[in-house]
């Protein structure tokens, strides 16, 4: 009995612990103080590594506590991003009846006539960068933005909060199918809090307002469907998680083989090849259909233009948090003597592309558990050949990697914070060094599960 109550206290400390640390994260931290970061960043690790190890089978605990840390940050002003400034913007927009695709917040606030309040507030928080750069945010990003904007239209710390909200359901819808599809596919479900108790998803997406976490909830409510067997509803689904951020297009080729090469579906007498491939055009006619009608109402030239123009800025004008593309670029300034982001940024794309199909047609993917780990090794690749890795990009690979052999972007999402020692500096200035050791545990990490899972699926060849 003694020892049942010291496991309890133990447990009890823990979680006040890690409340304090999450409130110091939220409430005081300056994102200029690296040291800090890092201490609370790392202590709230080690703290929910712990929890998590002392109640494995405890769902109701650890539910309760992912829940309570991020009521935590509910009336925190991010700390960590300026980006939730432009969300608003853009929702506050959409409530004027303004296409938020067509028009610059900088043009706005030089002719001195926004039709939205707390206008100079916004713009100065968002930053001259984002502000002079059209909005690239999806149809159902911008849904959540106007719904901040109809609850809260001028109270910046009101929308704040209403943001907070929809990704905490998120969160919330996220844990429930994630652990409907762990359990179909015999995973132990207690798998799911190595995303949903993770301090980088906490900080990153509940904290300073990512929504990421509403992507990833679609997508994998997606594959949940998809492994039921309800298609057209996974489609739906997937559809809109690539309607919150782009990202989820990429795994589009990566279904081919799931529904042409699917053995239940092929011993299944009721189909043949011709049905299977009608079923993969109609999975995809579903997905891009709903992609076109949820942009229908911003539709028209100006916004391909301004939109098409802003996607291409993060191939061929920003850097941040690169791996391979910063070897190139030293090998560029080497050999002639400039940076030629410019040139790599066309490159790159088709780099990627053949990546996708190489992974789509010769690697095994017939069944779930194959297709969500083919998926995972498609996103880190683009990440890895990205020109800009913000940490907030990682959700995608951490939430898919519970569901396979592979736990490098849960050591990336540790690793990544060391991409915040740029904000030391008042001219942000990256330390190549720490993104040097971000990358060197994370691609150590990689090839080594690389190869041991390449082995183990010799082996079961052999045997």
């Amino acid at each position: 009995m003694v020892n049942i109550w010291k496991y309890h206290k133990l447990s009890i400390f823990l979680f006040f612990i890690c409340a304090l640390f999450y409130w110091s994260f939220g409430y005081r931290l300056e994102r200029t103080d690296f040291l800090t970061m890092f201490s609370l960043w790392s202590a709230l690790f080690f703290v929910s590594y712990k929890i998590i190890q002392l109640h494995p089978k405890n769902s109701t605990l650890l539910t309760g506590m992912a829940i309570g840390v991020r009521i935590i940050f509910l009336f925190a002003i991010p700390n960590l991003s300026q980006d939730f400034y432009r969300f608003i913007w853009d929702g506050r927009m959409l409530l004027e009846g303004f296409n938020p695709y067509l028009s610059l917040p900088e043009d706005w606030v030089t002719n001195g006539n926004v039709p939205i309040s707390q206008a100079k507030e916004l713009y100065e928080g968002m930053g001259q960068l984002n502000g002079s750069h059209y909005t690239n945010y999806p149809p159902i990003s911008q849904f959540c933005y106007f719904i901040a904007a109809i609850f809260a239209n001028k109270s910046i710390l009101g929308s704040v909060i209403v943001l907070r909200l929809l990704i905490i359901l998120a969160d919330i819808g996220t844990f429930f199918f994630g652990k409907k599809l762990l359990k179909t596919l015999n995973i132990p479900e207690k798998r799911i809090f190595w995303y949903i108790l993770n301090p980088f998803i906490i900080i990153e997406l509940t904290g300073n307002l990512h929504f990421e976490a509403v992507m990833v909830f679609f997508l994998i409510w997606s594959l949940y469907l998809l492994q039921k067997g309800y298609w057209y509803w996974a489609a739906i689904t997937l559809a809109l998680s690539i309607s919150v951020k782009l990202i989820p297009l990429l795994f589009l080729p990566l279904f081919f083989q799931k529904f042409i090469l699917n053995k239940e579906q092929q011993d299944d007498k009721e189909y043949n090849l011709k049905q299977l491939f009608l079923k993969l055009i109609g999975f995809y006619f579903i997905v891009l259909t709903t992609i076109a009608l949820l942009f229908s109402p911003f539709l028209s030239n100006e916004f391909l233009s301004n939109f098409s123009k802003t996607i291409g800025l993060w191939f061929q004008n920003f850097e941040f948090n690169a791996s391979i593309y910063y070897i190139i670029r030293w090998i560029g300034y080497q050999t002639v003597g400039w940076n030629i982001i410019g040139t790599v940024g066309k490159i790159l794309p088709l780099i990627i592309i053949s990546i996708l199909l190489l992974l789509t047609f010769f690697r095994k993917n017939k069944d779930t558990i194959q297709l969500i780990t083919v998926m995972v090794i498609a996103i880190s690749s683009y990440y890895f050949l990205s020109t800009t890795i913000h940490p907030w990009y990682i959700a995608v690979p951490l939430a898919l990697c519970i569901f396979t052999n592979y736990r490098f972007p849960i050591w990336w999402s540790f690793a990544i914070v060391v991409s915040y020692t740029a904000y030391m500096y008042p001219s942000f200035k990256e330390n190549l060094w720490f993104v040097s050791l971000e990358y060197s545990i994370v691609f150590s990490i990689f090839i080594f599960e690389v190869i041991r899972n390449t082995n183990k699926t010799t082996l079961k060849s052999i045997y």
